[in-house]
Protein backbone atom coordinates (compact mmCIF):
# COMPACT_ATOMS: atom_id res chain seq x y z
CA UNK A 1 0.00 0.00 0.00
CA UNK A 2 1.19 3.34 -0.74
CA UNK A 3 2.32 6.11 2.16
CA UNK A 4 -0.69 8.23 0.41
CA UNK A 5 -3.45 5.69 0.40
CA UNK A 6 -2.01 4.78 4.17
CA UNK A 7 -2.46 8.27 4.90
CA UNK A 8 -5.83 8.78 3.37
CA UNK A 9 -6.77 5.39 5.47
CA UNK A 10 -5.64 7.22 8.36
CA UNK A 11 -7.30 9.98 7.91
CA UNK A 12 -10.75 8.15 7.06
CA UNK A 13 -10.48 6.45 9.80
CA UNK A 14 -9.60 9.34 12.24
CA UNK A 15 -12.82 10.95 10.67
CA UNK A 16 -14.93 7.48 11.52
CA UNK A 17 -13.56 7.93 15.05
CA UNK A 18 -14.57 11.68 15.68
CA UNK A 19 -18.49 11.06 14.18
CA UNK A 20 -18.77 7.72 16.34
CA UNK A 21 -17.20 9.62 19.59
CA UNK A 22 -19.75 12.56 18.93
CA UNK A 23 -22.32 10.08 18.38
CA UNK A 24 -21.77 8.68 21.50
CA UNK A 25 -20.50 11.25 24.02
CA UNK A 26 -22.50 14.28 23.02
CA UNK A 27 -25.56 14.30 25.21
CA UNK A 28 -29.19 13.78 23.72
CA UNK A 29 -26.84 13.53 19.90
CA UNK A 30 -29.62 11.92 17.15
CA UNK A 31 -26.47 12.62 14.42
CA UNK A 32 -23.00 13.53 13.57
CA UNK A 33 -21.07 14.25 11.11
CA UNK A 34 -17.95 15.75 9.27
CA UNK A 35 -18.19 18.17 6.91
CA UNK A 36 -14.90 18.72 4.64
CA UNK A 37 -15.91 22.64 3.28
CA UNK A 38 -13.02 22.76 0.64
CA UNK A 39 -14.79 19.57 -1.29
CA UNK A 40 -18.52 20.38 -0.05
CA UNK A 41 -18.52 16.86 1.09
CA UNK A 42 -19.73 15.08 3.89
CA UNK A 43 -17.57 13.02 5.04
CA UNK A 44 -19.05 10.89 7.38
CA UNK A 45 -21.79 10.40 9.48
CA UNK A 46 -24.33 8.50 12.32
CA UNK A 47 -27.56 9.21 13.07
CA UNK A 48 -30.53 7.42 14.65
CA UNK A 49 -33.06 7.97 11.81
CA UNK A 50 -32.70 7.40 8.13
CA UNK A 51 -32.67 10.68 5.71
CA UNK A 52 -32.92 10.78 2.02
CA UNK A 53 -29.65 11.44 0.67
CA UNK A 54 -29.93 14.80 -0.93
CA UNK A 55 -30.97 16.17 2.27
CA UNK A 56 -27.94 14.71 3.76
CA UNK A 57 -26.18 16.24 0.75
CA UNK A 58 -27.70 19.53 1.49
CA UNK A 59 -26.06 19.51 5.07
CA UNK A 60 -22.39 19.88 3.63
CA UNK A 61 -23.41 22.72 1.41
CA UNK A 62 -25.32 24.43 4.33
CA UNK A 63 -22.25 24.40 6.76
CA UNK A 64 -20.09 25.54 3.87
CA UNK A 65 -22.80 28.76 3.53
CA UNK A 66 -22.77 28.87 7.49
CA UNK A 67 -18.81 29.40 8.29
CA UNK A 68 -17.85 30.88 4.14
CA UNK A 69 -20.75 31.99 2.27
CA UNK A 70 -19.94 35.28 0.63
CA UNK A 71 -21.79 37.67 3.45
CA UNK A 72 -20.08 35.62 6.13
CA UNK A 73 -16.27 36.55 4.34
CA UNK A 74 -16.91 39.51 3.59
CA UNK A 75 -17.74 40.60 7.70
CA UNK A 76 -14.06 38.49 7.95
CA UNK A 77 -12.73 40.95 5.82
CA UNK A 78 -13.86 43.91 7.09
CA UNK A 79 -12.87 42.77 10.56
CA UNK A 80 -8.65 41.76 9.76
CA UNK A 81 -8.94 44.64 7.97
CA UNK A 82 -9.86 46.92 10.69
CA UNK A 83 -7.72 44.70 13.00
CA UNK A 84 -4.62 45.02 10.49
CA UNK A 85 -4.80 40.94 10.32
CA UNK A 86 -3.51 39.48 7.75
CA UNK A 87 -3.25 35.74 8.03
CA UNK A 88 -5.87 33.18 7.00
CA UNK A 89 -7.37 31.75 9.73
CA UNK A 90 -11.58 32.36 9.90
CA UNK A 91 -12.86 34.27 12.97
CA UNK A 92 -16.38 31.99 12.69
CA UNK A 93 -15.30 28.74 14.89
CA UNK A 94 -18.77 27.68 16.35
CA UNK A 95 -22.28 28.25 15.19
CA UNK A 96 -25.27 26.81 16.78
CA UNK A 97 -28.96 26.58 15.50
CA UNK A 98 -31.89 25.69 16.74
CA UNK A 99 -34.79 24.51 15.19
CA UNK A 100 -38.26 23.46 15.71
CA UNK A 101 -36.85 20.29 17.48
CA UNK A 102 -33.07 19.84 17.41
CA UNK A 103 -29.65 21.75 18.03
CA UNK A 104 -27.46 21.93 15.82
CA UNK A 105 -23.35 22.41 17.15
CA UNK A 106 -21.17 23.31 14.04
CA UNK A 107 -17.55 23.37 15.40
CA UNK A 108 -14.34 24.10 12.55
CA UNK A 109 -11.52 21.93 13.51
CA UNK A 110 -8.47 23.56 14.76
CA UNK A 111 -5.85 22.47 12.59
CA UNK A 112 -8.10 21.94 9.11
CA UNK A 113 -9.71 25.09 8.92
CA UNK A 114 -11.88 23.63 5.96
CA UNK A 115 -13.41 21.17 8.57
CA UNK A 116 -16.33 21.13 10.16
CA UNK A 117 -17.54 18.81 12.79
CA UNK A 118 -21.43 18.69 13.59
CA UNK A 119 -23.17 16.88 16.36
CA UNK A 120 -27.22 17.31 16.44
CA UNK A 121 -29.48 16.59 18.93
CA UNK A 122 -32.50 17.10 20.74
CA UNK A 123 -34.05 20.34 21.32
CA UNK A 124 -34.14 19.88 25.39
CA UNK A 125 -30.08 19.40 25.61
CA UNK A 126 -28.47 21.09 27.90
CA UNK A 127 -26.75 23.34 25.62
CA UNK A 128 -23.76 23.85 28.44
CA UNK A 129 -23.10 20.58 28.57
CA UNK A 130 -23.76 20.06 24.94
CA UNK A 131 -20.70 22.77 24.32
CA UNK A 132 -18.51 21.48 26.71
CA UNK A 133 -18.76 17.49 25.29
CA UNK A 134 -18.43 18.33 21.88
CA UNK A 135 -15.34 20.83 22.58
CA UNK A 136 -13.61 17.83 24.66
CA UNK A 137 -14.51 14.90 21.78
CA UNK A 138 -12.97 17.72 18.46
CA UNK A 139 -9.80 18.10 21.09
CA UNK A 140 -9.18 14.67 20.90
CA UNK A 141 -9.65 14.68 17.60
CA UNK A 142 -7.49 17.51 16.67
CA UNK A 143 -5.18 15.63 14.19
CA UNK A 144 -7.69 15.58 11.87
Amino acid sequence: MTTQRMAAQGFSDQVSALVKALRAETPDCVAAGVVDMSTGMLLSYETVDTHPPEVLDLLAGATLDLFQGRTVILIEDVFKERRGVANDQHFFQEILVNSDNLTHLFIRMNHSQDVVAVAVCRKSVNVGMLFAQARRVVKEHSGI
